[in-house]
C-alpha cells in the first residue's frame, strides 16, 4: 500500500490506517478471534498505523489490540492512543475527563501496559470539546504541555489532538503546538470541512489523519448505530443516498471509502472494522478509482445534510459497553449482528 509522510513528523504512514474502536465492540458485539484476525489482515494488506483509546469500550479495545499485536515486530507499525478521556462501564454519559499532567501520565502508563509497549508514536488529546467545552482550556494548556514533556522524555514521538468542531481546529492550528491532527467526520461524502483546514496544515506542516470515512455508519447500507445524533428525517436522506448507489450497482460504503481515502492532500484515512474480510474489502475499494459522475449525483442527494454538524458529545458517541467477549464467543445470538463500518 502507498505510504505518505505525515506532516513534519517524518512518519511514513499507509494511506489507509486502522482504527481499533470496533475491536472493543462499541458498534456491535465482537468475538476475540475476529478482532485479532482483523488486525492481522490489516498488517497483511500493508496498513502500518493503528489507533486506539482507553475510552473505547472501557479499555477493551486496547486490550484486544495489544493481544493482536503481540509478537509483531514493533518497527513494523506505528501505534497511537489517546489521553484525557476514559469511560466507566455503564453506557451513555459515562465519560470521565481529566487533562491534568498526573492523569495523562497515569493514563499513558496504563495504556502501555495493556498494549505491551513502552513507546507510542503518536498520542492524541481525546475529545477536548465534550461536556460543553469545560475541559478545553485545560486540555490546550496543561494537557498539551504534558504531551510535549513526554515527547522530550522519549516516551512518545508525536503530539496530537483528536476532536471534532471545525472552529476549535482553526484555533488549534493558529495557537497551539501540535505535530498531527486527528480530524473525524469532516472529509466524507456529506462533509468536506477538512478542506478549509488544509492550507493552514500545509503552512505549519501539521500531519492530517482523516477519521470516520463512513461518517460513523451514516454512509453504509446498514446505517448508523442507535447512539448517532442524526434524526429520523436525516437518516432517511442517508438511506435515499444508499439506495441511489445500489441502483447504480455500487454500495454507498464503497463510494464513501474511495472518496475519503483518495485525496492526495490527506496522508491517511482511518477506518475501523472487526472482520478480516471487511478490512480486505476496504483496501480493495481504496485501490479502485471511483466514478466522479456517481459521486456528484450522490452528493446532490445528500445536499440537505452537507456539512451538517453533529453533537457527538450529547449523543454519548462510542461509550456503549458491549456484552463480554466470552459471551459473544460462546455463541450469544448478538454475535450475528451485521458489522457496521465507521
Amino acid at each position: 500500500m502507498k505510504q505518505n509522510v505525515l506532516g513534519k513528523t517524518g512518519l511514513r504512514v499507509s494511506a489507509l490506517s486502522f482504527g481499533a474502536s470496533s475491536l472493543g465492540g462499541v458498534f456491535h458485539p465482537v468475538a476475540e478471534a475476529d478482532a485479532i484476525g482483523a488486525v492481522h489482515a490489516a498488517l497483511d494488506c500493508g496498513i502500518n498505523y493503528f489507533d486506539v483509546a482507553p475510552a473505547y469500550a472501557a479499555t477493551s479495545a486496547e486490550v484486544l489490540l495489544g493481544q493482536a499485536l503481540k509478537g509483531v515486530a514493533r518497527d513494523c507499525y506505528y501505534l497511537s492512543t489517546k489521553v484525557g478521556k476514559s469511560t466507566r462501564p455503564g453506557g451513555y454519559g459515562a465519560d470521565i475527563f481529566d487533562f491534568s499532567r498526573a492523569a495523562i501520565r497515569a493514563s499513558l502508563d496504563a495504556s502501555a501496559a495493556r498494549l505491551g509497549t513502552d513507546f507510542f508514536d503518536i498520542v492524541h488529546l481525546h475529545d477536548i470539546e465534550y461536556q460543553g467545552r469545560r475541559h478545553t482550556e485545560r486540555a490546550l494548556s496543561e494537557g498539551l504541555a504534558a504531551l510535549h514533556e513526554l515527547k522530550a522524555e522519549g516516551r512518545i514521538g508525536v503530539v496530537s489532538v483528536g476532536t471534532y468542531p471545525l472552529d476549535l481546529w482553526h484555533r488549534i492550528f493558529n495557537e497551539s503546538e501540535v505535530d498531527v491532527a486527528l480530524i473525524h467526520n469532516h472529509y466524507c461524502l456529506n462533509d468536506t470541512g477538512l478542506l478549509g483546514l488544509l492550507p493552514q496544515a500545509a503552512d505549519r506542516k501539521i500531519g492530517i489523519i482523516n477519521g470516520s470515512p463512513f461518517a460513523c455508519g451514516l454512509l453504509t447500507d446498514r446505517g448508523p448505530a442507535a447512539w448517532h445524533p442524526a434524526t429520523p428525517a436525516e437518516r432517511r436522506v442517508m438511506r435515499e443516498a444508499a439506495e441511489f448507489c445500489r441502483l447504480h450497482g455500487v454500495s454507498i460504503g464503497k463510494l464513501a471509502l474511495q472518496f475519503a481515502s483518495q485525496n492526495p492532500a490527506v496522508p491517511t484515512t482511518l477506518f475501523s472494522s472487526s472482520r478480516a474480510a471487511v478490512v480486505r474489502l476496504n483496501v480493495a475499494w481504496h485501490e479502485e478509482p471511483y466514478d466522479p459522475d456517481l459521486l456528484a449525483a450522490v452528493q446532490a442527494v445528500l445536499a440537505p445534510l452537507m456539512s451538517k454538524p453533529w453533537d457527538f458529545a450529547a449523543a454519548g458517541s462510542i461509550n456503549v459497553i458491549p456484552p463480554s467477549l466470552s459471551d459473544v464467543s460462546a455463541g450469544n445470538p448478538a454475535q450475528n449482528i451485521n458489522r457496521t463500518q465507521v
